[in-house]
């Protein structure tokens, strides 16, 4: 038992007060992370959606390029639109508008500069969450003792092992818009190359549907991560409500 200290106050032995920090570090960690995990379970369903508008886009001119033939008419204005290599679906969905006098459309860059930068960004989250989840297998361990918190072991290691699943998700968009970059990079959207292609081997518009299928898988896992994160909320309510009962015993004289 523990003696009572001067004034009548009840001292903690060093067991007690070493699982009264444990708990107090879990109780942040649950807090902070249940809050900062809302986030993560809606902002990558806004991502999916950008990026199954770029899907859509790179289909319409796959789909546009597959089956037009080339112009050889002779503008008049290098801002006239080139009728042959436009898709009104894809000035709708991203303002690609091909003029016969410029090179690549700037919204067209616009879309490959935004997918390097997603695709930096989610691999930096999943090797950040994947770092993480690591410590917190390693921490949730030190609870195996807590016979109080037996019942939500459960919860805790299935809300590590969705985000350690969301992590390695958000790797793998990473190498996927990544390269689905490094294919657009290496079409030439001139107009005259285009149409050179158009004429010859037509292997602009393959390239297209391969990047296509490269931003809609990312834009899949998108969805997939945060439905992941999502289904943590109800665990982490009943994790976090018996770790703040047992806290609250633990620091009780």
């Amino acid at each position: 038992m523990s003696r009572p200290a001067s004034g009548g106050k009840v001292r903690m032995t060093p067991g007690q007060a070493s699982r009264a920090r444990l708990l107090e570090a879990v109780l942040n960690l649950s807090r902070v992370h249940r809050e900062h995990e809302k986030y993560y379970a809606s902002a990558p369903l806004e991502t999916a959606v950008r990026l199954h508008r770029h899907n859509r886009m790179l289909l319409a001119l796959a789909d546009r390029w597959t089956a037009v033939d080339p112009s050889n008419r002779q503008a008049i204005s290098p801002f006239e639109g080139a009728d042959d290599l436009n898709s009104d679906a894809a000035i709708q969905l991203d303002g690609v508008l091909f003029l016969e006098g410029e090179g690549r459309p700037a919204e067209l860059s616009l879309v490959v500069a935004e997918l390097r930068v997603l695709a930096q960004s989610s691999s930096d989250t999943g090797d950040w969450l994947a770092t993480a989840m690591n410590a917190s297998w390693e921490m949730t361990g030190a609870l195996l003792e807590i016979d109080a918190l037996a019942d939500v072991l459960g919860e805790r290691h299935r809300i590590i092992c969705n985000d350690w699943l969301a992590a390695g998700m958000n790797t793998l968009m990473g190498h996927l818009l990544s390269r689905a970059a490094d294919l657009l990079d290496r079409i030439d959207f001139a107009p005259a190359a285009v149409r050179g292609d158009l004429a010859g081997a037509r292997v602009v518009p393959r390239r297209l549907y391969s990047a296509a299928e490269l931003v809609a898988r990312a834009a899949d896992l998108c969805g997939e991560s945060a439905a992941l994160v999502h289904d943590n909320e109800r665990r982490w309510r009943l994790f976090q409500a018996r770790v703040e009962e047992v806290a609250r015993g633990a620091s009780a004289p």
